[in-house]
């Protein structure tokens, strides 16, 4: 296997036993972040601080970016994306829909990414110019398919003016597809896109980490992938070129 997409699954299963070391249990150190809605946990950061410890004992010359504050300067020109618990509301709740996502990034981008859902035991990986895999099999989105017959997935922000700029959007869409899914974990919706568990995503306001490693799965999976740059930043992504051309202007604006 790949070093670094070693070094990425090791990391990721090490924060995902912490998280369920502290999933089920009365919640810890929960405190919010951009509003009152966006909380974050002793969970959170103690699988932040599993993976920082790791990642600075084997890779003392890559840089790191982390949700909760983590970072660390490159020598080596890489850098690791870490998102320790994507789904913090989800976790909090026992809502079954939570992963841990390790990406590493080189000048041209992703190289290796990974999304570890603990509860449900998979672990989604790729490797830049390699593919996408969940364990053996290599993972392929779905067929393509018209607009009015894709199954979409998005999220949510947490802040209510984008919420109901958001619910605008949705009551457009909605309409015009088959159906829609929210599960509340970017890098898991990115994931199972990659597995071909839905055809399409967009979401506005991620951070980086909400999307460096489901990024990368997609594209190894054959998936498209673009950018929504006008007003709020937001990601786009699709089974393919024709249906992302159907879903970009409807959820652009």
């Amino acid at each position: 296997m790949n070093a670094d997409l070693a070094l990425a699954e090791r990391a990721a299963r090490a924060a995902g036993e912490v998280l369920l070391s502290f999933y089920g249990r009365p919640p810890a150190g929960v405190s919010s972040k951009s509003s009152a809605t966006d909380l974050v946990s002793d969970a959170d950061r103690e699988a932040e601080r599993s993976i920082r410890e790791l990642l600075a004992s084997e890779r003392p010359g890559d840089g790191l970016v982390a949700e909760e504050g983590s970072r660390a300067d490159a020598a080596s020109g890489r850098r690791w994306v870490v998102d320790p618990l994507d789904g913090t509301i989800n976790f909090l709740y026992g809502f079954p829909a939570w992963a841990v996502s390790v990406a590493l990034e080189d000048a041209d981008g992703a190289i290796v990414g990974v999304v570890h859902s603990p509860i449900h035991g998979e672990t989604f990986r790729a490797v830049r110019g390699e593919g996408a895999f969940l364990g053996e099999r290599r993972l392929r989105v779905r067929d393509p398919r018209p607009l009015g017959q894709a199954l979409v997935a998005t999220g949510f922000s947490y802040e209510p003016e984008r919420r109901a700029a958001q619910a605008d959007v949705i009551r457009e869409l909605l309409p015009r597809v088959r159906d829609i899914r929210r599960a509340g974990a970017a890098a898991l919706d990115l994931a199972w896109l990659a597995a071909g568990r839905v055809d399409a995503f967009f979401e506005r306001g991620l951070h980086h980490w909400d999307w460096a490693a489901g990024r990368l799965l997609v594209e190894e999976a054959g998936g498209t992938v673009a950018w929504l740059e006008d007003g709020l930043p937001g990601l786009a992504a699709a089974s393919g070129e024709e249906l992302l051309a159907e879903l970009r202007p409807l959820v652009a604006g």
